[in-house]
């Protein structure tokens, strides 16, 4: 009998559609969440490989090496794989300058208040 996707050891990554994954980068040290991202294939065998978080940009159209402008790299120190392997979680060292492009720390930097108004965590 074939093992079940969420029991096997085997690595099977499954890609939407559009060929892409949603990645969640998490910082190694606090545990907060600094950003949601999309790979596809390439961008995971890249961040394999070179230990640092590739991705792929659905605004530019193009695979891109986190802080390959900024500087502010991402460290991967490991990935974690959902239950039915359609979802990453990687855990990183995040370098000084954010994970965000507005320079933040983290993306999620203002939360949803009941009245329906965005307030900033700053």
């Amino acid at each position: 009998m074939a093992q079940s996707v969420e029991e096997t050891t085997a690595f099977a990554p499954r890609f939407g559609a559009d060929g892409l994954m949603p990645a969640v980068a998490v910082d190694a040290g606090t545990g907060r969440v600094l950003m949601l991202a999309y790979m596809n294939a390439q961008a995971l065998a890249l961040t394999q490989e070179t230990g640092f978080a590739h991705y792929w940009s659905r605004s530019r159209g193009r695979m891109w090496k986190k802080g390959e402008s900024s500087g502010a790299v991402q460290k991967v120190i490991e990935i974690r794989v959902d239950c039915d392997q359609d979802t990453l979680v990687l855990l990183v060292d995040q370098a000084p300058g954010g994970a965000c492009h507005t320079g933040r720390d983290t993306c999620f930097y203002r939360r949803l208040g009941p009245d329906g108004t965005l307030g900033f965590d700053e």
